[in-house]
């Protein structure tokens, strides 16, 4: 184990191959095309290969092939080993050893003292994906969560075929807007219990850690504003992409999270991810 980790730790000594990493550690469970990967990170496509072979090497990441895609992913049972190894060997254990103020997982997935538990939902634009996951889960559950949602490059107005398809399913629109991610950040921002990225885009961008140690997941759904044609077609993207979600939501909203610790609820909320999603019925 000692070889294997120290060219793990050596891999990780480069700052793009941790870049690549950490952008896969954020979109787990997806596998990422290697082009979107390029793009994300501004790395030319023989550049990204080797750091990627290299990180292959190491066993942190696994590839697959998808027709003529090579998709990546993060082998987070080799990841699991490896932060298990660096805690119980090298820690022995000692949570306070090592500056931890409680081992991450063990604690409840509690809220303190507060009654409701807060989520936040992240998009790029904050136009469409994220603000039909803020109203489905108010609507839904909102006697147990506050909910918002955010966007790293927020549009100056909400989609009109997303307000439409909200109104057409009994939802209160009238405190909806986009909001920029920084409104929620910082030293005054409320701390979350959960943070959703629901576009791949989103979950792309390297954002500051959240305070309170939030659970995180990435619920990626296609873009229904990208969807060109007729009238008909694009209101029936936006009408799939909400039920989507809603789909995601209830069995979100129906978890015993009061009952889970965190590592357990984090599972959960990745087999969710790796749920199909149907159309709202």
């Amino acid at each position: 184990m000692e070889i294997d980790i120290t060219h793990q730790l050596t891999t990780l000594g480069h700052p793009k191959r941790l870049a690549i990493f950490r952008l896969l550690v954020r979109r787990y469970p997806d596998q990422v095309p290697a082009g979107e990967l390029a793009e994300a990170l501004d790395l030319k496509g023989s550049t990204l290969s080797a750091y990627l072979s290299a990180l292959m090497q190491a066993r942190l990441v696994t590839q697959e092939r998808h027709g003529t895609s090579l998709r990546y992913s993060v082998d987070m049972q080799e990841v699991r080993h490896t932060f298990d190894y660096l805690f119980l060997d090298c820690c022995r254990g000692r949570a306070e050893l090592c500056g931890l103020s409680a081992l991450p997982g063990t604690e409840p997935a509690g809220r303190g003292t507060r009654s409701r538990y807060r989520v936040l939902f992240l998009c790029t634009g904050n136009s469409a994906r994220s603000i039909f996951a803020e109203a489905i889960l108010r609507k839904e559950a909102g006697d147990r969560f506050d909910v918002f949602s955010a966007g790293t490059k927020p549009k100056s107005e909400l989609n009109p075929f997303a307000l439409e398809v909200l109104k057409q399913n009994g939802h209160d629109i009238s405190r909806l807007r986009a909001k920029s991610i920084t409104e929620f950040q910082g030293p005054d921002g409320p701390t979350f219990d959960f943070v959703f990225t629901v576009c791949d885009q989103a979950a792309n961008e390297d954002c500051p850690a959240w305070v309170g140690q939030p659970v995180n997941a990435h619920w990626g759904v296609p873009d229904p504003v990208k969807i060109e044609g007729k009238v008909a077609e694009r209101n029936l993207a936006f009408h799939q992409t909400y039920g989507a979600l809603r789909n995601r939501i209830l069995a979100f909203a129906a978890l015993p999270i009061a009952s889970l610790d965190k590592i357990s609820l984090q599972r959960a909320l990745d087999d969710l991810a790796r749920t199909e999603t149907g159309e709202n019925s």
